[in-house]
């Protein structure tokens, strides 16, 4: 039996990447901001293609756009045209469609994703997500500081976007959460440090990304008990194991789920009080078009 969707519910897009890298081909640490440079109609289409499955939330392609990343190719220069450029996309594509489509502006880690150890100095971060916000800021309704590994990566990116944004802009912060479920962050830390080192900065959602189901799971039932904010999740299909890097020789896991289990986590979730939730790495538009019957 099916059922409408409910009105508090926000469905988010899936993975940018591992959908650009499924339709391209292509391979390497540029990763999604190759994209920008060399199909930005490809990019559009996976924001439509995410809206057309029921998303109403779509996440800029910034996520590799940051320096570190851009380096790779020697294009650490054209970091704020290619972020612009993202946000435009975006913005353009939700604008589209007859239903009102938000943006949510990608804070992303600096260096390496999960890697708490190699999160930079405050004043570092606060350069580059201050640049990044800014070349957002025209283009989006909210910021979503994504794949936050330690509360300080968290801390960093948030007042980042609280400094940008102002009062009136939200901000939304999600963490990856160690592979076991019930160990807390990607670096040891708990839930509960996380959500209380955040309390003054006035967050508007909390979420777990980049995450195993079973570990999103876990943490909901714990971040419900913490927080009266809106909560939500987004996971993704890959097993990181420790030390792992986009470039090195550390190779990570990949699982499969069915649009059906991705469904069946969900239905989970929103009885654990999500009011927020899409996916990340490997979850693509057919899982989401499954959640427009939750």
């Amino acid at each position: 039996m099916t059922s409408q969707i409910a009105t508090d519910l926000t469905i988010m897009d899936g993975g940018m990447g591992s959908e650009l890298l499924k339709r391209s081909g292509q391979r390497g640490g540029l990763w999604s901001a190759q994209a920008l440079l060399d199909a930005p109609e490809t990019v559009a289409q996976v924001h439509q293609d995410y809206i057309d499955a029921g998303a109403r939330l779509i996440i800029t392609n910034t996520y590799s756009t940051v320096p570190s990343y851009l380096q790779k190719g020697g294009w650490q220069d054209r970091f704020l045209e290619l972020a612009t450029l993202a946000g435009q996309i975006a913005r353009d594509v939700a604008d589209q469609g007859p239903d009102h489509v938000r943006v949510a502006g990608s804070l992303p880690p600096l260096n390496e994703s999960y890697r708490f150890d190699l999160v930079p100095p405050a004043q570092e971060a606060a350069s580059v997500y201050t640049a990044l916000a800014q070349a957002l800021m025209p283009y989006v309704d909210l910021f979503i500081c994504e794949t936050m590994s330690s509360v300080r990566e968290a801390r960093n990116a948030v007042a980042a976007a609280r400094r940008v944004g102002g009062a009136d802009t939200p901000v939304w912060v999600s963490w990856t959460l160690a592979e076991e479920p019930g160990r807390g962050l990607r670096s040891g830390e708990s839930i509960s440090q996380a959500v209380a080192e955040l309390a003054d900065y006035g967050v508007e959602a909390y979420l777990f990304n980049c995450t195993s189901a079973d570990a999103i799971t876990a943490g909901l039932a714990e971040l419900r008990t913490l927080t009266t904010q809106q909560i939500g999740a987004y996971p993704n299909l890959l097993h990181i194991p420790a030390g792992w890097t986009l470039d090195n020789e550390v190779q990570a896991g990949h699982y499969e789920m069915t649009d059906e289990e991705f469904r069946a986590y969900a239905v989970i979730w929103r009885e654990q009080g999500a009011q927020i939730i899409g996916g990340c790495c490997g979850i693509g538009p057919q899982h989401i078009r499954a959640l427009a019957t939750l």
